[in-house]
Parts: structure tokens; sequence; C-alpha cells
């Protein structure tokens, strides 16, 4: 990559009490680049999420974002920063509207860059049409896809320079989750780096440029993912090359 790296991690740590759950990552990711994170259950891919947004607490300078450290800062701050995540399981507002629930984050997020284009509620309208229409409809009514898509549209209301997506296809169909990763490279053409932890390997390698793979909160593998082969990806996920991936 060219120039500084939009978001690093070096060494990285970090433990829930006495439990440590990350051992040494070192990350890299730059702007408009779109990094695919794989690994089995339990392999530390949602706390490495957890600690880049701050949910976990890590070292010091372990975390650099725009070569700033971000180690330390509540998770408010890091999305003021230019961070915001897409969490595993939505987690939208009930008893709002689709609307209500993308102004919250409009009201609440980063500020419109000054000069640039960024992103407005009829832009992520533009980006999942169905929300348009679904508007003035609570979100509890909508489909487990149509939820996603509030998902992610409001996480880019926060602005965002970098998403961060845990297991945005989790549960859906196969049509909607091409409709959700169709919307990938918009996101990343308007600058926006996007971190994409996701369960199934072959959408991982053609989302994304680059992919990591963890394993027990090691990173073992991490090459680009037009290069990596299926037996390279069961080592490293498993650990041992006897295993065979479903």
């Amino acid at each position: 990559m060219i120039g500084q790296p939009l978001l690093v991690t070096q060494g990285l740590t970090a433990r829930y009490g006495d439990f440590q759950a990350l051992f040494g990552i070192d990350f890299e990711i730059d702007k408009g680049e779109v990094v695919a994170l794989i690994g089995a259950n339990g392999a530390g891919k949602t706390t490495f999420l957890k600690a880049i947004m701050g949910l976990v607490r890590t070292g010091d300078n372990m975390i650099r974002f725009d070569g700033v450290p971000t180690s330390g800062l509540a998770p408010h701050q890091i999305v003021k920063k230019g961070i915001a995540m897409v969490p595993e399981g939505r987690r939208l507002f009930a008893g709002m509207s689709v609307e209500d629930n993308l102004l919250v984050a409009r009201d609440h997020g980063r500020r419109l860059p000054e000069g640039g284009r960024g992103w407005t509620i009829n832009r992520v309208h533009d980006l999942f049409p169905i929300l348009r229409d679904k508007r003035h409809v609570p979100v509890e009514s909508l489909s487990g896809g149509q939820q996603q898509m509030v998902s992610i549209g409001r996480a880019l209301l926060c602005q965002p320079r970098l998403l961060l997506c845990d297991e945005i296809s989790l549960g859906l169909s196969p049509l909607v989750i091409r409709e959700i990763y169709a919307a990938l490279p918009t996101i990343a053409a308007e600058g926006t780096a996007a971190l994409i932890v996701e369960q199934d390997v072959g959408l991982a390698q053609s989302a994304s440029s680059r992919l990591y793979c963890l394993l027990e909160g090691r990173v073992t593998l991490h090459r680009r993912s037009a290069e990596v082969d299926r037996a390279e990806i069961t080592k490293a996920y498993f650990g041992a090359s006897e295993h065979a991936m479903a």
C-alpha cells in the first residue's frame, strides 16, 4: 500500500478479565480498501472489532487511526473520529420507524465533511431503494435483509472513514446477501474503508482485496484475497491441514 494506512494495529492484545482473547494482532487497512477477516467461531474476530471501537480495553498505542492513537477513547469519541460499526444482530431501535433509526445516527454521528459529499438519508435510499419505500415502517416489521440495510445505512450516516461490518450476511438469503454486498464497491468508491467479518470464506474472498484469518486470537494468514488458495485457508482456519472446510 502507498502512504500511511488509515488504521493500524501493532501487537494488539485484548482481555476479558483474566481471559486473553487477542494475542499480538498486527493489521492495517487503507483508505477505500475492503479487507476481510475470517476465522471459526471464537477465533477473536468480533473482539478485534470491539477493540477498534473502544468496547474492549487494549494497551496504549496498539491502535492508530490516521496516525493518531485511539486506545483509551470511549466508543462515541471513536465514532466522532470516523469509525462506525454494523454490529452482529443489527441492534436497531425497536418501536421506531426506519427513518427515525437513520435520523438517530445523522443527529449523533460525525458531521458531514466540509466540501465533501458525505452520506445523507437520500443517498442511503439510493444505495438501498427499499428503505425509501419503507421509511415510515417500524423496523421490527422489516425482513432480516431490510433490517440489515437499515443497520448499514445508520452506520454510514455517522460519516465513517472506516466501516466495521460484523457478520452482515448471517441468516440472510443468498439473493439478499448479493444485494447487500453489491453496495460495498459504492461505499469504498467514496473513500470509506470496510473491514468485513464474514463466515462465508468464498464471499469474503470475492468481496475483499486482502484477507486475514484468525485462530484463537492470533493471525494465521494474511494474503491478497485473489492469491490465497483453499488449502492455505483451511490450514489457517483450523491450524491443521487434515481438517476439511464445509
